[in-house]
């Protein structure tokens, strides 16, 4: 049975164009005017939404905490701090990414992030794959009673069915797992795109994928295999500074991208296959075969296997059709290479 969902009027799951989202993250380098900017770009960009992370580095990470070697021993903490949204921007950048038509969210990483993004509106809310082990938080947002996004880097089965059962303990069933490889950037080869059919079939919710890969192939297969959403990592120039920008999409090639899923989703068309199109009916008159008089045939004669031949267009009868051709009489005279029809006999 097709699910869907819904985010702030837009329908999202199967059936569906996929649900492209601008991760924005914390690109925005604590600077609102370049947070603006980055929106108007990503919606340019054919981005069905943006979103941010909205975090405290004292409630978010221990001061004690080593860096991933991606940060290049960077202080986790401190470097936090220096990517902290100002919570204070949200009702404006929703409201100028809204008055575009276009959906604005986050990730909240603490019980106040929720009640913040919860008193402008924010119309879903995104667990972090690193935050998925906190039933505590995933509780507390799911009672919003807004679709969750899910991402599922690092996690194994059980860390996804606790998200799962804690978020329907409370009644909330609008859910999106993405799958995602927790790595910065992310080598194609460890996406395992396969896995949002597992989860799919396992949990019996939407699925999509959560790409940190460089360049948009992976995002678009994604997009070929099933995914009714799709998260890619934007910025405005990799040459930023920040941990985020060096891996995140441009807008030139996020546009790109776009392009590629919009155009693998309208070739998946619909499964059936019924024959010609009405749009292949020239065609198929024009160059599919049928049966053809191999030579003169006189009125009166009667129809050997060797009187037919198999030739384009296919006007005539079906080249399948010659044994029930064949000892039939013919009622005029059937010229060499006419197309061969019930009327003749």
């Amino acid at each position: 049975m097709d699910k869907v969902i819904n985010i702030k009027g837009r329908p999202v799951g199967d059936g569906q164009p996929s649900f492209i989202i601008a991760e924005i993250g914390s690109n925005h380098n604590q600077d609102y005017d370049l947070a603006l900017r980055m929106i108007d770009a990503a919606l340019a960009a054919g981005a069905d939404a943006v979103k941010f992370q909205t975090f405290k580095a004292d409630r978010h990470v221990s001061s004690r905490a080593k860096s991933p070697s991606y940060l290049k021993e960077q202080n986790i903490h401190e470097l936090l701090r220096t990517l902290e949204l100002n919570r204070d921007w949200q009702a404006g950048l929703q409201a100028h990414t809204e008055a575009q038509g276009a959906i604005f969210f986050s990730s909240p990483c603490d019980v106040e992030a929720v009640d913040g993004l919860e008193a402008i509106g924010a119309p879903a809310h995104k667990v972090a794959s690193f935050d998925l082990p906190d039933t505590d938080l995933i509780r507390y947002i799911a009672q919003t009673q807004k679709p969750l996004i899910f991402s599922t880097g690092l996690a194994n089965w059980m860390d996804i069915q606790r998200a799962i059962d804690t978020s329907f303990e409370v009644g909330n069933d609008q859910l999106v797992l993405l799958q995602c490889t927790s790595l910065y950037p992310a080598p194609s080869h460890l996406s395992n795109l396969r896995a949002m059919e597992t989860m799919r079939a396992a949990f019996g919710v939407l699925t999509g994928y959560s790409d940190h890969t460089m360049g948009g192939a992976v995002s678009m297969a994604a997009v070929a295999r099933g995914a009714c959403m799709i998260e890619k990592h934007f910025t405005l120039d990799r040459g930023l500074r920040g941990p985020d920008h060096n891996f995140a999409m441009e807008p030139g090639p996020f546009a790109e991208m776009v392009r590629g899923i919009r155009e693998i989703e309208s070739a998946l068309g619909d499964g059936q296959k019924n024959g010609p199109r009405p749009e292949e009916m020239e065609m198929a008159e024009k160059v599919r075969r049928s049966l053809h008089a191999a030579r003169d045939i006189q009125e009166g004669e009667v129809l050997t296997p060797d009187m037919l031949v198999i030739k384009r267009p296919g006007h005539g009868l079906a080249p399948f059709l010659r044994p029930h051709i064949v000892g039939r009489v013919a009622r005029r005279k059937i010229e060499v290479d006419e197309w061969i029809t019930w009327d003749m006999f």
